[in-house]
């Protein structure tokens, strides 16, 4: 009797072992398995769920926000990372970060920050108005200034960039071409104040824009091929 008692309990003892190591639990009677953590992230659990949310509200990621970085994260990380022409890892090191406009907590002060922005802005500029005269491409950067600063708009600069279809050129890959200096000095005159806009939150190509609600738009200014308006 107590060696059948042992081999129970034993029996018992190795299914527990064999549960717990795949990621599953029991919840008001029902096995239920967990999505796993992987052991690649190098980002803490606040983090991740910045990631999570800047993904889910950009349509990459479905799961919950959870702040655990498991396969979900990493396949939206990954989907992200090949959509804008960085090294597809599944991991979020300082590239990623930058696209995401976050700042890890391994990296050392808030200048990061300030750079992931400035880079950030430098692609889109560089994307949306390189043909443009410099005043023009100061002034695409200022709209998406006044988008952060704005409400109705997601509050960080790669949430307005990275807001579904609100840009062209993410939609069409060209937010992954390299800045050049004229688009970083253009970037940083509008982060240090210059709004050739006065406050416009939107802009577009008279000569291409089919859209009837941007023509509805208020016009401030014309800037090179852009009416920039509210």
């Amino acid at each position: 009797m107590k060696k059948k008692l042992l081999i129970m309990l034993s029996f018992l003892f190795v299914l527990a072992f064999s549960v717990a190591g795949l990621g599953m639990n029991f919840t008001n009677g029902k096995l239920r398995i967990d999505q796993t953590q992987t052991t690649d992230a190098a980002t803490t659990t606040a983090e991740n769920r910045t990631i999570q949310t800047k993904l889910k509200r950009w349509g990459y990621y479905f799961g919950n926000v959870d702040g655990i970085y498991g396969s979900q994260t990493k396949a939206a990380v990954r989907k992200f990372q090949q959509k804008n022409g960085l090294a597809v890892d599944g991991i979020v090191g300082p590239k990623t970060a930058a696209a995401l406009g976050m700042t890890l907590s391994s990296s050392s002060s808030s200048s990061s920050q300030s750079s992931n922005d400035l880079y950030l802005l430098a692609k889109c500029v560089y994307a949306e108005a390189r043909g443009e005269p410099y005043v023009g491409q100061v002034a695409v950067a200022a709209v998406i200034l006044n988008r952060v600063k704005s409400p109705s708009f997601p509050n960080t600069i790669a949430g307005v960039i990275y807001q579904p279809y609100a840009f062209t050129a993410v939609s069409d890959g060209q937010i992954n071409l390299t800045p050049n200096q004229t688009a970083y000095k253009a970037a940083q005159d509008a982060l240090n104040g210059w709004d050739p806009t006065y406050g416009c939150l939107y802009y577009y190509n008279p000569a291409t824009a089919t859209s009837s609600w941007i023509w509805s738009r208020q016009t401030v200014v014309t800037i090179g091929d852009h009416a920039f308006c509210l």
